[in-house]
């Protein structure tokens, strides 16, 4: 995965911005206002992506480019290393299931009017 694609990816699912709100190195991806994912757009070394805690502590046993969360909740947030030590089909997976969580912990209005239930 190179950063295009990411950016691609991200912004692809609904309700999704783009946002530099920790200057103009860090690319940070919302969900109707909450982070579910960022990275450094100069290096693309990693990406942050919340996880769902059980599921994050055997991600870590399994791929060891797959860390606790650099300068977040260690327990819901991994760093994901995007230097091919984990398979391109399993960043998009974690990317999805970040997206999932944060959409699912939005308010029941917010989820509605995004689903055209309003």
């Amino acid at each position: 995965m190179n950063i295009e694609d990411y950016h691609h990816y991200c912004m692809s699912k609904p309700g999704v911005s783009d946002h530099l709100p920790f200057g103009p190195d860090v690319l940070v991806f919302k969900v109707f206002g909450k982070m579910f994912a960022l990275t450094d757009i100069n290096t693309f070394a990693s990406i942050n992506l919340k996880c769902d805690p059980d599921r994050a502590i055997g991600l870590r046993e399994q791929y060891e480019g797959i860390v606790p969360g650099y300068h977040m909740n260690k327990v819901h947030w991994n760093t994901v290393t995007t230097d091919g030590s984990v398979p391109d089909q399993l960043l998009y997976e974690l990317i999805d299931h970040s997206y999932a969580l944060i959409y699912a912990s939005l308010p029941a209005k917010v989820r509605a009017e995004a689903e055209g239930k309003n």
